[in-house]
C-alpha cells in the first residue's frame, strides 16, 4: 500500500471548513500535507489549521502576505506561533526580510511567491511588467534567496532553469499541477506531477484533480504513484 508522500500538498479549496474537513477525512492517511488559502481564512481557516496540527498533519498557509514590513513581521510572528509549516509572502525584498524576522527561531518556513501560475506573458504585459514570466521569476528567485527565505513558489516550467542557475538548496513549491489528461482549468502554466519533480520542484500543490474526484483518496494514490515513479526520494518539508 502506498504511503503518504510529504511532497504532495492538497489544496483545501472548499467553500466551508466543514467541506474541507470532509475531504480531509475522505483522504485519511493517504495525505499528510494541506494548504489553507484565502477562501477559508475569514470562515475558520486558522481554527482548521490548529485542528490539522492536532491531528498530526502538516499545514501550508498560503496567505501571500503583502503589506508594510512592520505589519508583515508581526503577522508572521503570530502565524509562527500556530505551528504551521509553510507560509507564503509576496516576493518583494522588504516583505520577505520582514517575514524572516517575524518567524524567528520557529519551525515556520517562508516561501516567496514569484509569478502566479495563472499569469502568462500576455497578462504580465497588460499589468505593466517589462519582463516575461520566466525573466521575472528568475529575478524574484534571486531576491528571495538574498532575503533569506526557505524557498519559492514557482511554475514547473521555470523549475529546471531555477535549479540550473541557483542550485538545489531551497524549496520549490509548485501549483498548477495536473495529472496527464486532466483539464488545465484556469492555470496557464501547468505540468504533470512527474515532469514537475523531474524539473526540480520539491513540493506539488494539487487541488481540483483530488478535490473534484469521485474518490479523492484513489485520485491521491494515483498521483502519489506517479510521483514515486518519477522521483522516489521524498523531499524534507
Amino acid at each position: 500500500m502506498l504511503q503518504a508522500d510529504p511532497r504532495l500538498i492538497v489544496a483545501l479549496d472548499k467553500p466551508t471548513v466543514s467541506d474541507a474537513w470532509a475531504l480531509i477525512e475522505a483522504l485519511g492517511d493517504t495525505v499528510n500535507f494541506y494548504k489553507i488559502g484565502l477562501q477559508l481564512i475569514p470562515i475558520g481557516g486558522m481554527e482548521l489549521s490548529t485542528r490539522l496540527k492536532q491531528a498530526g498533519k502538516q499545514v501550508f498557509l498560503d496567505y501571500k502576505l503583502h503589506d508594510i514590513p512592520a505589519t508583515v513581521e508581526k503577522a508572521t510572528r503570530s502565524l509562527a506561533d500556530t505551528g504551521a509549516d509553510l507560509l507564503t509572502v509576496h516576493a518583494e525584498p522588504a516583505v520577505m526580510r520582514a517575514a524572516v524576522a517575524g518567524r524567528g527561531d520557529s519551525g515556520l518556513k517562508i516561501l516567496g511567491v514569484t509569478v502566479m501560475t495563472c499569469y502568462d506573458d500576455e497578462m504580465l504585459t497588460e499589468m505593466g511588467y517589462a519582463f516575461g514570466a520566466r525573466d521575472l521569476v528568475m529575478r524574484r528567485v534571486e531576491q528571495s534567496l538574498e532575503a533569506g527565505v526557505d524557498g519559492i513558489v514557482a511554475s514547473a516550467h521555470e523549475a529546471a532553469g531555477i535549479r540550473q542557475k541557483f542550485g538545489g538548496d531551497f524549496l520549490i513549491v509548485t501549483p498548477g499541477i495536473r495529472p496527464a489528461g486532466a483539464a488545465a482549468d484556469d492555470q496557464k502554466r501547468v505540468a504533470t506531477p512527474g515532469s514537475a519533480l523531474h524539473d526540480g520542484s520539491t513540493h506539488l500543490v494539487i487541488g481540483r484533480p483530488i478535490n473534484a474526484a469521485t474518490d479523492p483518496a484513489a485520485a491521491a494514490r494515483a498521483i502519489i504513484a506517479e510521483m514515486a515513479a518519477a522521483a522516489p526520494q521524498p523531499a524534507t518539508a
